[in-house]
């Protein structure tokens, strides 16, 4: 029987994580122009250029959003379902910013971490960029609401294979009042706090500084820092 391969399209989708406000939010760009009001968003993403590989193409994503040359980047799954690209919608944008005949679109999904308070406008190739909280993401196109169920698993198990990671989401002064909402942001959970202190009293490279919050209403609290080469000195003695 002669074989009833394929005309394939191999892409990248970044979900790039952010936190503010004691929530979780993702990067999402504008895919087109209004609709009706509707701001149409999605996952920064791109076909791949001939002389890219994927991590290439995943860095130049973020750069184009960010400005950032480089950034924590993880790859953690190929999304290939035959259903990608079968709403009319996400077909008809698709033959209009790449002009291919495509019967499949296979992504390569990424995550990465920013600083909320980068300011992505003035950088981003994109008209919009908006950071929205997981919890109240649009419905959007292809599988990009499943992409980010999927990355939240992954940003889990980064998380309890390299530490360091978290921190890149926090301010350089941080209380851990900020740790303790930001670790209950990712596990979607609330964490005991008496047990959350003790859990980071054994992070020596969590560091007390001498400084404290001003103008709160409330008790200020100490501010600490991430110490990464204490942090890395202890990774490589293990």
């Amino acid at each position: 029987m002669k074989a009833n391969f394929i005309h394939t399209y191999v892409s990248v989708d970044c979900v790039v994580f952010g936190f503010e406000d004691d929530q979780l939010n993702i990067l999402l760009v504008q895919r087109g122009a209004d609709k009706k009001g509707v701001k149409d968003l999605k996952l920064p993403g791109s076909l791949i250029y001939n002389e890219e590989d994927v991590d290439d193409a995943a860095h130049r994503v973020l750069f184009e959003l960010t400005g950032i040359k480089r950034m924590s980047l993880k790859q953690f799954r190929c999304f290939a379902s035959p259903d990608r690209t079968k709403n009319p919608d996400d077909v008809k944008w698709l033959d209009v910013a790449y002009q291919p005949n495509i019967n499949r679109l296979i992504t390569v999904a990424y995550l990465s971490l920013c600083k909320v308070d980068r300011k992505l406008n003035n950088i981003s190739k994109y008209k919009l960029t908006e950071w929205c909280p997981i919890n109240k993401l649009p419905q959007m196109p292809f599988d990009h609401n499943q992409i980010v169920k999927e990355s939240l698993i992954e940003i889990r198990q980064w998380i309890e294979f390299d530490p360091a990671i978290v921190f890149e989401l926090l301010p350089q002064k941080f209380t851990i009042s900020q740790l303790h909402k930001l670790y209950e942001a990712i596990y979607n959970k609330a964490i005991d706090i008496r047990n959350f202190h003790k859990k980071v009293a054994a992070m020596p490279y969590v560091m007390a500084l001498e400084e404290r919050q001003k103008d709160v209403s409330h008790r200020a609290a100490r501010f600490y820092k991430f110490d990464k080469k204490e942090y890395n000195k202890r990774k490589t003695s293990i």
